[in-house]
């Protein structure tokens, strides 16, 4: 995060966004094909990330024990950042905390799981931390946020540690008090990296939750030490992942990498995203860009590589032009992702397209 200073938009701007969003994903094939073929040749280098003798990743049993619950279809939705500051929202005050998802039709409330990247601790507590850009969530804003249907949020990001540790656990608190899993944080590095599990149609999903994007420094969680979980350390990733998986049918990945305002994954990230595949990542959701990126698939596991803003002011068409991530769970364990596109018509305010 850090794409502040964009210009408000004027209404053609408006219109230009809307006309982007339909070049992004209806016609964006070549981008999708190029991101494809870069990530078929960068996998080759994956195996530095995973053990020499990990056989590709197989689809969950689709055979459950005669007294478990019959696997249905799930229905898995991801978003980009989620920013609940009300100094930096202008809306919320005049409109309120549902405002921000009031767009959207209900559709998390209709899902089986939803997946946010919340950019800011959700606390009053802690000593803001000097650096160019602090947030805060209100932590009255969660109540609107569990009832618009997210179950999730990671606080694994380079804003979650903006009013430093105390700030930081307090958040992680709010959030459980709130009926939201918090991930990507926690008092030491082994509990910065515990998943969240959720049991739901006869499955068991974990969710991982990941900050790569270190701001400030001394934000990682470390033994003895509160932060976000792991920073650069792509091992302890991988371990979290394949030990999520030893107790879970699925694995879903929330992650924030990569560089801001690209438009594409780059090689490293690539590499990093086919990794977690084959450490057994079934579903990535990633973040951080302020971009919408395409979404593409790993031995047919969906890696959404960036997915842009989502409540979040509307600087500018780029910027606001965004999308919820969807991966549907076939009883079969087959999955597949898609995007539904979204623009920021109003400062905070996301909308569904279509």
């Amino acid at each position: 995060m850090g794409q502040h200073r964009e210009k408000p938009r004027s209404g053609a701007f408006r219109a230009l966004g809307f006309t982007m969003l339909a070049a992004t994903l209806l016609g964006g094939g070549y981008v999708v094909l190029l991101a494809l073929e870069q990530g078929e040749t960068e996998s080759r280098r994956a195996d530095r990330f995973a053990p020499r003798d990990r056989e590709p990743v197989a689809a969950p049993s689709p055979s459950p024990s005669p007294t478990a619950e019959p696997r249905g279809t799930l229905v898995i939705h991801g978003t980009g950042d989620v920013n609940l500051d009300p100094s930096y929202i202008s809306t919320f005050a005049s409109n309120g905390y549902g405002y921000a998802w009031s767009g959207l039709g209900g559709l998390f409330r209709r899902d089986d799981l939803t997946i946010v990247n919340l950019e800011c601790p959700a606390s009053d507590a802690g000593v803001i931390i000097p650096k160019e850009f602090n947030f805060r969530c209100d932590p009255d804003a969660l109540p609107a946020m569990r009832q618009a249907g997210v179950e999730v949020a990671n606080q694994g990001n380079n804003h979650g540690y903006d009013y430093g540790p105390d700030a930081l656990m307090n958040s992680v608190e709010n959030l459980r008090a709130s009926g939201i899993r918090p991930v990507g944080a926690g008092r030491n590095d082994r509990a910065a990296l515990r998943p969240a599990i959720l049991e739901m149609k006869g499955w068991r999903v974990a969710v991982v939750g990941i900050g790569m994007v270190v701001d400030p420094a001394g934000s990682v969680a470390a033994p003895g030490h509160p932060g976000i979980a792991a920073g650069h350390d792509t091992s302890a990733m991988l371990e979290a992942i394949r030990e999520a998986g030893r107790s879970t049918d699925l694995v879903v990945v929330t992650i924030h990498w990569g560089v801001e305002l690209d438009t594409e994954p780059r090689a490293e990230q690539v590499e990093l995203g086919h990794a977690f595949v084959e450490a057994g990542a079934d579903v990535v959701f990633g973040h951080h860009s302020h971009r919408l990126q395409p979404v593409t698939h790993h031995r047919g596991r969906p890696i959404f590589w960036g997915l842009g803003n989502f409540v979040w002011p509307d600087f500018s068409a780029e910027g606001a032009t965004t999308a919820v991530a969807r991966a549907v769970v076939r009883p079969d364990g087959t999955v597949r992702g898609r995007l539904l596109p979204a623009f920021i018509d109003s400062p905070g305010h996301p909308v569904l397209l279509g």
